[in-house]
């Protein structure tokens, strides 16, 4: 048939071409399995889809009628985490596969509805990681642009969605990895409560925390996966009765209180998408009749911070670390790093418990928070490039897991949704967040947000064309043009407005020039340094130009680091006038040396 097949594979798109006889599960599949060999340099699939490995399933629709399998003919990837008979389970690791006997809890129940699997994707080694850039079997791409980061651990899983090599895929998420990748690929990534779907037949990462989660284009069809895998497993001791509810609109929405710290090389674009993304909740809510409440996030990065700085990483030790002593060496150089953390001798019994009753008092906290409520966030709070990923493999994987890692300790449920682009062919994505027994929560409001909000959304963007003809620039300054000081009137009077107080990245010095009055140059430092605190505006651009114009030197404009990674237009001071200066850096804060 060639490959005329949308790119974008759906559900409904399938069956109202295999009722219609447009194509046939054989022609789908053929055109499948090339479509993944033209993408093999993107590295998606550790066992590549083969009419070999997938001509039995194709043949056995023929003992299935469409109407009683809801998945017939429908084509889905597996996580190489997840078991799939007679096909090897690497978890990304070679020398640890085995070949099952029999298919995971979930996938024996898609393949029963009707579902075909064509292969086993790639991941981020034993599921530790949330970049995709941690296997021996290469980086997964980022389905947009391959320089950039797929997200992990469920890389591949993402990957061959994005890519129209299936409809829907499984991954895992233990820490997020079935959120963030769906956030960098364009897709909506579902993460039931924990024990909703079997994890049996799921190489562990950690097994009190392990979800199965469905990647896939619509909302609609991570549901229908979801009413197929749904269900308490009989040899699964981690399976429990969740139900979903029918979908359903929230008491309020919560939204983070504050400014919410953002990284990596789209920092700033990626905070201007979730201001859009709340510009167009708070329309939402408001022609809906939704309050929304503002509220302290502290505590979910509480709890995150137990996973991995905490003793809950010996739980990964406790499921690996044989094998990992058994065979040194063999593991990615990152992950085992990663893995033999948790044998620390300071995770004993004792710090288990102490991280229990915390997480205890926390659950209590979230639930009291979040009852009848939904929490939004952003999925992730920037991306990266795979080369500044295996640059940085530690820091940069830890800023992918900031709004994620809660989740699971919290008993949470997730559903992460596109929410436009931060830049061209730079998905932006948030996540809603319910208590695990109000998963239908999540699912009304994310309808409502990507289908509901038609006349918000027009009503939004047209608030966001307004501000890009506006045209404004952020400005960091940090001495006397801060609020308080003599020349806030200068930024005032080119109709700059305050947007934040921030802080430099850890590189810089501040120095007390001498002159009358006394101003400080802020210079950044080839090694050392530390983070000055300054104030962030936002200025418009036809300002701008004369406002620069008129600093005297030795001050002048240049691009600031923030502790977030981005660069902002700023105030900083050449070299030369450092010299004859008084050093103030240990003060860190022009307030600090002259205060107001």
């Amino acid at each position: 048939m060639g490959d005329h097949l949308d790119k974008e594979l759906t559900i409904s798109y399938l069956r109202e071409g295999y009722m219609a006889g447009t194509f046939s599960p054989q022609e789908v599949i053929s055109v499948i399995v090339d479509r993944a060999a033209v993408d093999a340099d993107m590295n998606i699939w550790i066992s590549q889809p083969t009419m070999e490995i997938i001509q039995p399933y194709v043949d056995r629709l023929s003992t299935l009628s469409m109407a009683d399998a809801p998945l017939w003919g429908i084509p889905f990837a597996i996580k190489d985490n997840i078991d799939l008979a007679g096909v090897p389970t690497t978890a990304g690791c070679a020398e640890f596969a085995y070949t099952p006997s029999e298919h995971a809890g979930v996938v024996e129940r898609l393949i029963a509805a009707g579902a075909i699997p064509v292969g086993k994707t790639n991941l981020d080694q034993f599921a530790t990681g949330l970049v995709g850039a941690r296997s021996p079997y290469g980086e997964a791409h980022n389905a947009l642009r391959p320089e950039l980061i797929s997200g992990g651990s469920s890389s591949g899983s993402a990957v061959s969605v994005a890519r129209g090599q299936v409809v829907f895929s499984l991954g895992t998420d233990t820490a997020g990895s079935g959120r963030v990748p769906a956030a960098l690929n364009r897709l909506v990534g579902y993460k039931p409560s924990l024990g909703a779907w079997p994890t049996k037949g799921v190489v562990p990462a950690c097994a009190s925390l392990d979800c199965v989660t469905v990647f896939a284009h619509t909302l609609a069809d991570a549901l229908i996966v979801d009413s197929v895998a749904r269900g308490v497993h009989a040899d699964d001791p981690w399976s429990r009765s969740v139900v979903r509810e029918p979908s359903a609109l929230p008491a309020r929405f919560c939204l983070p209180q504050g400014e919410l710290g953002f990284y990596g090389p789209y920092a700033a674009e990626y905070r201007a998408a979730w201001e859009t993304a709340i510009n167009l909740i708070r329309e939402v809510s408001r022609l809906e009749g939704i309050p929304i409440v503002e509220v302290d996030v502290t505590l979910f990065a509480q709890a995150a911070a137990i996973l991995y700085e905490g003793p809950w990483v010996a739980e990964r030790w406790a499921d690996l670390g044989p094998f990992i002593e058994a065979n040194p060496g063999v593991t990615f150089p990152v992950t085992e790093k990663v893995l033999r953390s948790g044998s620390a001798a300071e995770y004993d019994a004792a710090s288990v418990f102490i991280a229990i009753h915390r997480l205890q008092q926390l659950k209590l906290e979230a639930r009291k928070l979040l009852q009848d409520a939904v929490l939004v966030m952003p999925t992730c709070g920037g991306t990266w490039t795979r080369e500044q990923v295996l640059a940085d493999p530690i820091s940069t994987n830890r800023d992918m897991g900031r709004y994620t890692n809660h989740c699971n300790l919290l008993d949470l449920c997730a559903v992460a949704v596109p929410a436009g682009n931060a830049a061209p062919e730079t998905p932006f994505g948030i996540t809603l967040f319910a208590l695990a027994e109000e998963e239908g929560l999540i699912c009304g409001s994310a309808e409502l947000l990507l289908g509901g909000g038609e006349k918000a959304a027009a009503e939004v963007a047209a608030i966001a064309d307004g501000a890009v003809a506006a045209q404004t620039t952020l400005v960091a300054v940090c001495g006397l043009h801060m609020r308080g000081y003599p020349l806030e009137q200068q930024m005032l009077g080119c109709g700059a407005r305050f947007i934040r107080e921030d802080e430099t990245a850890a590189k810089y010095s501040l120095v007390k020039l001498p002159t009358t009055p006394a101003k400080p140059g802020l210079v950044k430092q080839q090694q050392g340094g530390a983070a000055i605190q300054l104030e962030v505006w936002e200025m418009p651009l036809a300002a701008f130009g004369g406002f620069a114009a008129a600093i005297p030197a030795p001050l002048g404009i240049g691009k600031v680091e923030l502790r977030d990674g981005t660069e902002v237009p700023g105030f900083i001071c050449e070299a030369y006038a450092a010299a004859g200066a008084e050093d103030v850096t240990p003060q860190r804060s022009w307030r600090s040396v002259a205060p107001l």
